[in-house]
């Protein structure tokens, strides 16, 4: 334990410096002092209504959708005890983005609020729910990175189809604009909106820490010691599909986050899952945090999106995983 407070307070302060970077920087950059009188809603009005209405809900996003992927990535690890799985890379966060681009597509929006980030958790617990069941029939590496891979690309055609039938070339942009994974341009109510989905989510997810450690010795010893395995599963892909279906209603698909996080922090804070999954709440709103800065300051003609970077990022992460567990096969 006396390891993980210190890395935990070092993720907290990379995540703080991040936010206050993102706040600070911009079109326009303001200084420390400038964005603090923004917030507190004195200053120039320019600014303050810059700070407050585009850069702030932005920063919050990036927190958000950090955190629900990081915590989501170590949970489902835990809970496949597979270290190579993550809400992205097998699918989940496809059949969330297919769910929301579904509520696009048809103006559910129009209905409720709530319907773009309900269809967008559906379709993660759906693929979560199939995804358990296969683990559960045929364990393994290989069998659950297939399973996923089949499921991400049927979920990536049916969305191509929402696309090529899209209403009109307006709509259209935006679902491919969205897809691409960004926290741009949003506000307030979209940080509003998805933060129930966030805490309950979240919530069960960390309500299942106990659990997650007795599954690491096995299904038979995690019932011995009073588990039970159908209750844990419910919560998890519950929780799953609640915090992954959320963030990607509201961010588009930014992709291995998951992946990454809770393999920065395993060396630190250990192996157990109830150990790693506060710190890869942290790293994951730290690292979507320090990424959407980036994407800013980059010189490009225009922005690039937070997806782009993560992926860039987490690619060549996973390959080196898949290689090294290559390599200490027998």
């Amino acid at each position: 334990m006396s390891a993980r407070v210190p890395v935990v307070m070092a993720v907290l302060a990379v995540g703080l410096v991040g936010a206050l970077a993102g706040l600070m920087i911009g079109y326009v950059p303001y200084g420390p002092l400038t964005v603090l009188e923004g917030l507190a809603g004195f200053g120039d009005p320019v600014a303050t209504a810059i700070v407050r209405e585009v850069r702030l809900p932005r920063t919050l996003l990036a927190l958000e959708v950090g955190a629900a992927l990081g915590l989501a990535g170590a949970a489902l690890q835990g809970l496949l005890r597979n270290p190579l799985a993550e809400p992205g890379l097998i699918g989940v966060s496809s059949s969330a983005a297919l769910g929301a681009v579904i509520a696009f597509h048809f103006g559910l929006m129009a209905w409720a609020d709530w319907a773009l980030p309900a269809t967008a958790i559906l379709g993660a617990a759906t693929t979560t729910l199939v995804l358990l069941l296969i683990a559960r029939r045929a364990p393994g590496t290989l069998t659950l990175i297939l399973s996923g891979i089949a499921l991400s690309s049927l979920a990536g055609a049916l969305t191509s189809l929402a696309l090529n039938l899209a209403p009109n070339p307006y709509a259209l942009n935006e679902m491919v604009l969205w897809l691409m994974g960004s926290i741009k341009d949003r506000s307030m109510d979209e940080v509003v909106l998805v933060l129930p989905f966030l805490l309950v989510g979240g919530t069960l997810l960390l309500a299942t820490a106990r659990g997650l450690n007795a599954l690491t010795l096995g299904e038979e010893t995690a019932q011995t010691l009073g588990i039970h395995l159908g209750r844990l599963r419910a919560l998890v892909i519950l929780g799953i599909a609640l915090v992954v279906g959320a963030a990607v209603s509201v961010s588009g698909a930014i992709g291995f986050v998951g992946l990454v996080v809770p393999h920065m922090m395993r060396p630190f804070v250990g192996h157990q899952p109830s150990r790693l999954l506060i710190p890869s709440a942290l790293g994951g709103a730290a690292l979507v945090t320090v990424a959407d800065t980036l994407a800013r300051i980059l010189p490009t003609h225009q922005e690039v999106m937070v997806g782009v970077l993560t992926a860039m990022l987490g690619a060549p992460f996973f390959l080196t995983l898949v290689l090294r567990q290559w390599r200490t096969m027998p």
